[in-house]
């Protein structure tokens, strides 16, 4: 089974996976990875957080289905997390591989920017932090950014039928469902 956790930067993707490892034995693949590599060698060294991520998804979508065919194929099991997924791709995977995907999306569509901002500040884990290094101003934009992406992204999963969580109210219990659906 592979079981992807996509949406929103700073909705919670990475926290939720890594509290997924925790609990099995599953390996681990992050789509940042991808997406930082596909920005800095293949977009002029434009950083991965200037882009979309429903236009990022579109460009590395070759690479990773190629690798998803492989590890479908050697029937190895993983959790997949990042943004460069969209609900349109995940749908078509669905489709050719019925009962070997899982998939979650999370954003956050009605979050107050100023706690949000703030919370992003509090909870980052160190200064290499990307984004945390930005301006305050910097930070309030990529949020309202983020607010529009899930907004997308939650229609998207509804016309194709897809599981979406919100966690702009409470993400402990939001993280909990989404954990449950995955590994159910």
């Amino acid at each position: 089974m592979i079981y992807f956790l996509s949406g929103a930067s700073r909705s919670g993707k990475t926290i939720i996976a890594k509290e997924i490892l925790s609990e099995t034995a599953l390996s681990y693949l992050s789509l940042d990875w991808m997406m930082m590599n596909y920005s800095n060698a293949y977009e002029n060294n434009d950083k991965h957080h200037n882009i979309w991520p429903n236009e990022i998804a579109e460009k590395v979508w070759p690479s990773l289905k190629g690798m998803i065919d492989g590890m479908i194929f050697d029937n190895e099991d993983y959790v997949i997390e990042g943004e460069a997924m969209s609900p349109e791709l995940m749908a078509e995977l669905i489709s050719q591989y019925p009962g070997q995907i899982k998939v979650a999306f999370i954003g956050f569509t009605e979050i107050d920017i100023q706690k949000k901002v703030a919370l992003i500040k509090a909870t980052a884990k160190d200064d290499d932090d990307w984004l945390v290094s930005e301006s305050d101003e910097y930070i309030k934009d990529h949020v309202k950014n983020m607010i529009r992406y899930s907004k997308m992204i939650k229609r998207a999963c509804k016309k194709h039928q897809l599981p979406y969580f919100d966690t702009s109210e409470n993400f402990e219990h939001t993280s909990y469902e989404v954990k449950q659906f995955l590994l159910s």
